[in-house]
């Protein structure tokens, strides 16, 4: 057995290395056969030269290298047995990890095709991704399955964002005084200050007599309306999940009006569906051009009252149609009053990956352009009703 540090210089290494670190053994020599199997198949290999090592090739269902041949080596693993091995051998952050790359790196489709492996997968935002751009491959049986995925992962990210958006809609706290004593107003500062002649240097204690409290600031006085225009190109996936669920966080609170539009060349209002957020994303078909001028002016013939609403245009700004028919409509509404946000992202990495030139021109005719989370963008909203 080769001591641990070789045994992990090994792993990172390869096969190749085996000539100075010694070959695996044991549960380590099964996690590099676990991840052999997903990784011996990146083509890089084969151009820079790397060689197998005698046991390379052996898990794979689909091999790498191309080798069909018959012989007498051990059995080949199908994906359903690849995941049981790796969530046996491996940490919960590595199993992510590899569960990753095997969707988005390498599009080993039946990870979310498969019905034995996805009643195996653990739902993540990743899987989430892979069902919604291959859900057109699956049948009733496995569509079912996955919609649980769906299901399953938009209750966590609700259950995340709505909390932040509650927050963010509840009030400010402003420094009147309240006679409302609860414990979220509970004023910690005034109270020390208030209650400073009670403190006991010899039982190094302050006693309070009189609890201070503030009041908070009513947000919701008149009617707004958010209209949220989604570009549903490929690229763009993670912005459409994000702004379904935050569209059913800000569905019917107090003051504002939501609509949720997803857009390539055609447009698509989702509005009726946004109390479902994993109905909405199942209906969702990803891909196509985009034509975000035509959104936008879909989005201007929605607005009821431009002085009491918000048009927020999440896309990566490549303008498939025509660019100065765009900066037009997003020129109106603002002269007319309309917010107009330009949001190049909607998840929580907000990635400001975007056509920086077409975000320009819509900055200079006052667009606000940027890239926001949706806590972010629900301040936003909150900020301008308070207002």
């Amino acid at each position: 057995m080769i001591p641990p540090d070789l045994e992990r210089w090994r792993l990172v290494l390869g096969a190749p290395a085996e000539a100075r670190t010694g070959p695996l053994a044991g549960t380590a020599a099964e996690r590099d056969a676990a991840l052999d199997w997903l990784y011996g198949r990146d083509p890089d290999l084969a151009r820079r030269g790397v060689r197998r090592g005698p046991g390379g090739g052996g898990l794979h269902g689909d091999d790498p290298a191309g080798d069909r041949t018959g012989g007498n080596g051990p059995s080949r693993l199908t994906t359903v047995d690849w995941l049981d091995a790796v969530h046996r051998l491996f940490p919960k952050e590595t199993i992510e990890r590899l569960e990753r790359d095997a969707v988005e790196r390498y599009e080993i489709h039946d990870i979310v095709t498969d019905p034995a492996v996805l009643e195996r997968v653990e739902p993540d935002e990743t899987l989430l991704r892979a069902v919604l751009r291959t859900k057109h491959l699956m049948d009733p049986e496995v569509l079912a399955l996955a919609r649980r995925i769906v299901e399953a992962v938009v209750r966590q990210l609700m259950e995340r964002l709505a909390t932040e958006v509650r927050r963010t809609f509840h009030g400010t706290r402003s420094r009147r005084p309240s006679r409302m004593k609860n414990s979220r107003n509970f004023d910690f500062h005034r109270t020390i200050r208030a209650n400073l002649a009670h403190y006991r240097p010899d039982e190094r204690r302050l006693y309070i007599e009189s609890p201070k409290f503030v009041s908070r600031t009513r947000r919701h006085v008149e009617q707004w309306q958010l209209v949220l225009l989604v570009d549903q190109s490929g690229s763009m996936l993670g912005s459409v999940v994000h702004s379904a669920v935050t569209a059913a966080c800000l569905w019917g609170l107090p003051g504002l009006k939501t609509h949720l539009v997803a857009f390539d060349t055609s447009v698509v209002d989702l509005t009726s569906d946004v109390t479902d957020p994993a109905e909405l994303l199942m209906k969702v078909q990803l891909g196509g051009g985009t034509d975000i001028a035509r959104a936008v002016a879909y989005g201007a013939g929605l607005v009821e009252n431009p002085r009491r609403s918000i048009v927020a245009v999440i896309t990566d700004f490549y303008e498939g149609g025509d660019v100065r028919r765009l900066v037009e409509e997003v020129r109106r509404l603002v002269q007319q009053g309309t917010h107009v946000l330009g949001l190049a992202a909607l998840d929580e990495d907000a990635d400001p990956s975007y056509d920086r030139e077409t975000a320009r021109l819509l900055a200079d005719v006052g667009a606000h352009v940027g890239a926001m989370t949706p806590g972010r963008l629900a301040e936003f909203v909150a900020e301008r009703i308070g207002r």
